[in-house]
């Protein structure tokens, strides 16, 4: 009996369901139809920020993590933090990272993160990586994740520079 009823339930879901879908009655879905599409689209946007027809792309996303180096090396330590900004601030200026910035203490001992923009592998995205003076020097790892999200995330970057007053 129990089955008979779900049996029952599934076909009127699906008869409910399969109506709403106006594919599914042969009619084209209008682009002006505002549930479906977005009044606000800006095709040139897009085209600039390499959004898809949901406003989205590919980024690889990077959780820094403490590396195997382990050294009290005052002067090593300070010189591959220096040079860790200093490339960060490279890798912005040339459009290929969009966000940074730290993790508080975790018991992950992740240290940060990094999004990066305009990379065609993970390959490509680990040589751009090794660049960074504190994970050549061991004091940083990384791993790295494909990650999806709104094409407009390096819209806030030219914001971001107007609002901090000391120098990060």
């Amino acid at each position: 009996m129990k089955y008979l009823f779900l049996a029952i339930a599934l076909f009127i879901a699906g008869l409910a369901f399969g109506q709403s879908d106006p594919q599914k009655k042969g009619e084209a879905i209008s682009e002006r139809d505002t549930t479906i599409s977005n009044p606000n689209y800006d095709k040139a946007l897009v085209e600039k920020l390499g959004g898809d027809d949901y406003g989205m792309k590919s980024y690889f996303f990077v959780i820094l993590k403490t590396g195997t180096n382990k050294t009290a090396e005052k002067e090593l330590i300070s010189e591959s933090f220096k040079g860790h900004l200093e490339n960060i601030q490279g890798l912005v200026q040339e459009g290929k990272l969009i966000v940074a910035g730290p993790l508080g203490k975790n018991e992950n001992n992740y240290r940060g993160i990094f999004i990066l923009s305009n990379i065609n592998s993970a390959d490509e995205a680990r040589e751009l990586l090794l660049t960074d003076p504190a994970i050549k020097n061991g004091l940083l790892d990384f791993e790295i994740f494909t990650w999806y999200g709104s094409a407009a995330l390096p819209e806030y970057l030219p914001a971001s520079d107007k609002i901090w007053k000391l120098k990060p």
